[in-house]
């Protein structure tokens, strides 16, 4: 077939359309063509999943076929789904994505939720002044933090934790984190001119006051002291690339991707550079790849930083975040 070319058949309604773009997403073999082709249009026509389900009835409306047809031709050259809409939903938020960052995976969420509890747990004024300001709203997912821990900005100060995302992409991390909690300082970095570009965006529009810099993991961060630090790096084994999904290997960054030989460099690296710090920070929450936490965890160890080492599964059930925690002062 001719992933070139798509043309919809005329006078169809919008539940023909969705039947006729699954069928040629999956004749060129796209992986889960109907939720595709539901998000494609859900966005091309400016409806919401609920809404999109009780329009099927209707006809296409003409003057969106065009629009429509190249996006399931990009989709079935393989390009991701987010990327062709430009946002991704993380922890309840809205991202804007392009090919210049990484897109913002569900189990990272699970980071996030356990790098708040952690942080609750080893500065327990800022909860105290939570919950004297908490609100409501906010995702589905993060409702039992937030119900704890959501707070209207409180006035600075600097026994308020300082927090810094490394390798901050589209900046869902820091972004979340800030949302979560306002009275903490969050700062980000990135070495992509371009992910940086895209993080400032998304904190804007959402009018969260992060700190974004440009530089290779912890060097922005030098000779700050730092209370929380987070990173979702780069932890791909570089030979492993090249048989990683095509939406993966063909389009997301190869930066956000490549880990090196082992895919653990990153991880290596930024323990060097804490040397860089005025100490180390007292929370330390690393994302990472199959069967690397038990390594990832030894070099946390090995620098004698961390009281406690604890692994936090995915939903799939493997070892996908390690953290460092030292509960003293």
């Amino acid at each position: 077939m001719n992933r070139d070319s798509f043309v919809m058949s005329a006078a169809i309604n919008i539940r023909e359309a969705l039947q006729e773009a699954s069928s040629f997403l999956t004749a060129a073999g796209i992986s889960e063509p109907d939720a595709n082709a539901r998000l494609l249009l859900s966005h091309v026509l400016g409806l919401s999943p609920a809404s999109l389900l009780a329009a099927q009835r209707e006809g296409f409306p003409k003057d969106r076929k065009a629009e429509w047809e190249q996006a399931i031709i990009r989709k079935a050259q393989g390009e991701p789904a987010q990327y062709i809409t430009g946002e991704q939903e993380f922890y309840g938020l809205t991202f804007k994505v392009n090919p210049a960052v990484l897109i913002p995976r569900p189990e990272t969420e699970l980071l996030v939720e356990r790098i708040v509890q952690l942080g609750t747990e080893l500065w327990p004024q800022e909860k105290r002044k939570a919950a004297g300001n908490s609100g409501s709203g906010g995702a589905a997912s993060a409702a039992p933090i937030e119900a704890a821990v959501r707070t209207a900005a409180v006035p600075d100060s600097d026994d308020r934790p300082l927090v810094a995302d490394i390798g901050t992409g589209s900046g869902a991390i820091a972004v979340a984190l800030k949302h979560l909690r306002p009275e903490w300082r969050v700062m980000a970095s990135d070495i992509s001119p371009g992910a940086l570009k895209t993080a400032q965006s998304n904190a804007a529009e959402l009018g969260l006051d992060i700190d974004f810099r440009e530089g290779n993991l912890l060097e922005p961060f030098q000779g700050m002291k730092l209370d929380i630090l987070v990173s979702n790096p780069p932890y791909i084994p570089a030979a492993v690339i090249e048989g990683l999904q095509p939406e993966v290997k063909d389009f997301e960054p190869r930066s956000a991707l490549d880990g090196g030989t082992d895919g653990l460099d990153p991880y290596r690296i930024m323990m060097q550079q804490l040397s860089l710090l005025q100490a180390p920070p007292r929370l330390i929450g690393f994302e990472l790849g199959m069967g690397q936490a038990e390594d990832v965890a030894v070099l946390l160890r090995q620098t004698g930083y961390w009281s406690r080492i604890e692994t936090v599964k995915d939903y799939a059930g493997i070892d996908r975040h390690v953290i460092g925690i030292d509960g003293n002062e």
